[in-house]
C-alpha cells in the first residue's frame, strides 16, 4: 500500500476494466473504460465504444457515476459520450443526475463544437456537468483526487491520471509514447494500469503515440510503482514472461 495522505486509514479502491482494447476493438470487447470506486463514490476513466453498454449490464439499467474523466479525443477514449446523451434524454437515463465530465484543458470549448456538429451546442450540457482540468493541478471528485499530467501521443494534448483516495492510489497512462513522464504520473502507486499496444517499439507516428511492452515495463520499474497491469493491447500480441494483461471485466482491489 503507498499513501498520498499518511497517517489517513487505510480504505481500499476497487478498479473495475469495463473496456481496455486498443483503438480497434478485440473481437467482443470493449475500448479504454475503468471504473474506480471508493465506497459510494464512482469515477470512470475514459469512456470510448462499447464502455456504456457494458456499464449498462453492471448496474442494472443506466450507468451510476459521480463523474467521468476524459484523457484525451481520439475516439476510442470518449466516443461513448455521445449515446450516453441520448440515452440521458430520452431513454432509461432519463431523469438521472448529472454526472461531473472533467475534459483536457479548453474541453468545454472542444465539447461544445462537437455538439455543434452532431446536434447542437449544448448537447453534452444536457447531460454532464462539463468542466475543464489543469494540468498537474489536483482536482476532488468525492473522496478521491485526480491529479492529469500531460503526456506525449502524437501532436495531441494528451493526459495520463493519477487517483488517490489518500491511502490508496493508481495510475492511469491513458495514451503515451515512450516519455520520463510516465515514471513520474504512477510514482509509487500501487497499480499502474499502463498501455501496451505496440509489438516492439514500433515507428507508429512522428512524434510517436504508444508503448510496446517492454517500454511499459520499464516506466513500470522506474516509477517504483507496486503492480502494473497492461491494457489496451490487440488480442494478436501476446505477452509473455508473466506480464499481467487487462480484461474486459477484470475486478482489482487495491
Amino acid at each position: 500500500m503507498s499513501s498520498d495522505s499518511p497517517g489517513r486509514q487505510y480504505t481500499a479502491v476497487r478498479l473495475t476494466v469495463v473496456g481496455s482494447s486498443p483503438a480497434w476493438p478485440n473481437p467482443g470487447g470493449a475500448q479504454s473504460g475503468y471504473l474506480v470506486e471508493d465506497g459510494a463514490r464512482r469515477v470512470l476513466l475514459d469512456c470510448g465504444p462499447g464502455v456504456l453498454a457494458r456499464l449498462r449490464a453492471m448496474d442494472g439499467g443506466w450507468p451510476q457515476v459521480d463523474a467521468v474523466v476524459i484523457t484525451h479525443w481520439h475516439l476510442d477514449h470518449w466516443g461513448d459520450l455521445v449515446p450516453w446523451v441520448w440515452g440521458n434524454m430520452v431513454g432509461p437515463g432519463r431523469g438521472r443526475r448529472h454526472p461531473e465530465l472533467w475534459v483536457p484543458p479548453e474541453g468545454r470549448d472542444r465539447v461544445r463544437d462537437f455538439g455543434s456538429r452532431l446536434g447542437w451546442d449544448e448537447m453534452f450540457e444536457t447531460t454532464f456537468d462539463v468542466r475543464d482540468y489543469r494540468e498537474d493541478e489536483p482536482f476532488t471528485i468525492g473522496g478521491l483526487t485526480v491529479t492529469a499530467h500531460r503526456l506525449p501521443h502524437y501532436t495531441l494534448l494528451t493526459f495520463g491520471l493519477r487517483v488517490t483516495n489518500g491511502s490508496s492510489s493508481l495510475a492511469y497512462s491513458g495514451d503515451s509514447g515512450p516519455d520520463e513522464g510516465l515514471a513520474e504520473l504512477a510514482r509509487a502507486v500501487d497499480l499502474f494500469v499502463c498501455e501496451a499496444t505496440l509489438e516492439r517499439g514500433e515507428l507508429d507516428g512522428r512524434p510517436r503515440g504508444h508503448l510496446s511492452a517492454d517500454e511499459a515495463v520499464a516506466a513500470f520499474r522506474a516509477s517504483g510503482a507496486r503492480r502494473l497491469l497492461l491494457t489496451h493491447r490487440p488480442r494478436e500480441l501476446p505477452l509473455e514472461g508473466g506480464l499481467e494483461l487487462a480484461y474486459d471485466g477484470l475486478v482489482v482491489d487495491i
